[in-house]
């Protein structure tokens, strides 16, 4: 297998400081040497590779934007080419260390008590415990302020009940972050594996994601002490800044997945030789379909550069991150099609990663907030008008948009 040298059609490694290629480049070659080489056997038997975890947590790929714990602190662009590498090979991989990292680590370094940050934030960050993020429900992705599980209190602690759906690490995970109804409004929860009334089933028969694990979250009456809430939690949009930190992640991990496509058709079109003896590379069709990725990749890097540099800046904006995530998604499922036409029937058997990348990039289109979600995120924020509501509930418009109408 060729080593991968990266897209970069419009010299931007440049913009990278000596640190953020360092990490990307050392990720590159984990990904390469330890990674590749069983990333088909796990899709096909469905499993997570978990004897990598203690390397990746040597690696410090979890919570690698802390700077206490022995993490070590690095930049959101550096976080973002870690994920880039690692959707690279495969979308589970780095959605494992997106959850662990962004949303079990960040919550809890975030919105946690100093005991619950020095018990777990250390113990997450080598890989010697694993975390899972409980948001979403079965009857509720899109919209999760209609959850349905609650925590009430219970004379020295708190019973939940209620269930989580589409979790990713569910089974395995030796902490959820769970989030639930009080009397107070929306809190976030620290709850253990093994905690009476805490149940956890694995996701069967899907053909997306098959190297990672996919669970729902069941609560019967389950105890938990009072120590168990994240005390700095006041509402709904502390689990929306975790997703936002996810989804920041999920906008440089997509474009790993169409670089990986776009860098195989490519090989391929060299190679494949048709009509006259000729590679297909030579067709105008085939160029033009390469063109496309390659573009889109460009200005996808361009994108998730500046929202990394945003970020470190403390300037990056909710409606910027959907910008990135909503984009980038898109192109790389693109680009996983149009591979998957230059490879022909190639395109389906996973001698080649382009059908597996196919299938991930479904996922990875709907989590996180979906392609259309995202779009009235963006929406709201260019017109002043949310869009989420109703056809029969009326919103007022701005003064400027009706002033604009006369």
């Amino acid at each position: 297998m060729s080593r991968f040298s990266g897209v970069d059609f419009l010299e931007l490694d440049p913009l990278l400081t000596e640190e953020e290629r360092l990490v990307r480049d050392t990720v590159r070659t984990f990904v390469d040497d330890r990674v590749m080489p069983i990333i088909e056997e796990c899709h096909r038997e469905a499993r997570f590779p978990l004897e990598l975890v203690s390397e990746m947590g040597a690696l410090n790929l979890f919570g690698a934007t802390i700077d206490e714990y022995g993490l070590p602190g690095l930049s959101n662009v550096a976080y973002g080419l870690t994920m880039q590498e690692l959707e690279r090979c495969d979308s589970g991989i780095r959605s494992f260390v997106s959850v662990q990292s962004a949303l079990v680590m960040y919550p809890i370094y975030a919105f946690g008590s100093q005991e619950q940050k020095d018990r777990w934030i250390p113990a997450l960050g080598s890989g010697k415990a694993i975390g899972c993020f409980g948001l979403t429900e079965p009857d509720f992705g899109s919209n999760p302020g209609g959850m349905l599980t609650t925590a009430r209190r219970d004379g020295d602690g708190w019973v939940l009940n209620g269930s989580k759906q589409w979790i990713t690490n569910g089974t395995l995970a030796d902490i959820a972050v769970v989030w639930a109804q009080t009397d107070e409004g929306v809190r976030g929860f620290l709850v253990e594996k093994g905690t009476p009334g805490f149940t956890s089933s694995d996701q069967h028969g899907k053909f997306s994601l098959r190297a990672s694990v996919t669970s729902e979250l069941g609560f019967q009456d389950c105890r938990i002490p009072a120590d168990a809430i994240l005390p700095k939690t006041t509402g709904l949009k502390n689990a929306l800044m975790c997703l936002n930190q996810a989804r920041y992640g999920i906008a440089w991990g997509a474009l790993g997945s169409a670089m990986e496509t776009y860098t195989t058709a490519l090989d391929y079109a060299k190679q494949r030789i048709q009509f006259g003896g000729q590679p297909i590379a030579c067709h105008q069709l085939v160029q033009e379909k390469l063109v496309w990725m390659v573009s889109e990749i460009t200005k996808g890097q361009l994108l998730v550069l500046q929202m990394g540099r945003l970020k470190d800046a403390d300037r990056l904006r909710h409606y910027q991150i959907s910008l990135g995530k909503r984009n980038n998604v898109w192109v790389a499922r693109e680009c996983a099609k149009l591979a998957r036409e230059i490879l022909g029937a190639n395109g389906i058997v996973d001698d080649y990663p382009v059908i597996r990348h196919m299938l991930n990039i479904e996922s990875v289109y709907t989590y996180e907030g979906t392609h259309d979600i995202h779009g009235l995120v963006i929406g709201e924020h260019i017109t002043g008008i949310p869009a989420y509501n109703p056809p029969e509930r009326t919103v007022k418009a701005p003064r400027k948009v009706l002033e604009d109408a006369r």
